[in-house]
């Protein structure tokens, strides 16, 4: 019944991919259609982790978490996409539905700080879609606090707000 953290491998990430799909749906689906969240199916999920870690992985770090030695969450950091070299970006924490409220993505917020500061992080950033409000009370109780900025993004064929979120490391 513990939750156990560790590197993600090559072998991880088709997975990853489809937990990453199975997440969105059930987190985005009070506010985006099916339409939206229909595209990428999981196999695509996977195939962006596979691609996106090969670029990235030498400044980027994957974590995920067994319960039981089933995959049930990961989170993805790395540099700030603004250039900071103060400051980590916190990609993304992604969880199985049914995870939601164990503990979790606390874990993987706490560890990913954690591997920030390691890597000289004073400051992390994260980007969180406006509409996602569980999303959102999850950061601020991990102290994240909105900074005021906002971008656009799509999710299928449709066009998002987020909001940028920081704290100290």
């Amino acid at each position: 019944m513990t939750i156990t953290l560790r590197p993600a491998t090559g072998d991880d990430l088709m997975a990853v991919g489809a937990m990453h799909q199975r997440s969105r749906t059930s987190a985005y689906s009070g506010f985006l259609s099916a339409e939206a969240l229909a595209s990428p199916t999981p196999e695509e999920m996977g195939r962006y982790w596979v691609e996106r870690l090969v670029w990235e992985g030498a400044d980027h770090r994957m974590t995920v978490a067994e319960r039981d030695g089933r995959l049930v969450g990961f989170s993805y950091l790395g540099p700030d996409d603004e250039g900071d070299p103060a400051t980590g970006l916190l990609n993304a924490i992604h969880l199985e539905p049914d995870e939601r409220g164990r503990g979790t993505g606390r874990a993987l917020m706490v560890d990913a700080l954690a591997a920030m500061r390691d890597r000289g992080f004073s400051r992390a950033v994260l980007w969180v879609l406006r509409q996602n409000t569980h999303a959102r009370a999850f950061y601020e109780r991990g102290g994240w606090r909105p900074t005021g900025a906002e971008r656009r993004d799509r999710i299928g064929p449709v066009e998002v707000p987020q909001l940028r979120y920081e704290r100290a490391v």
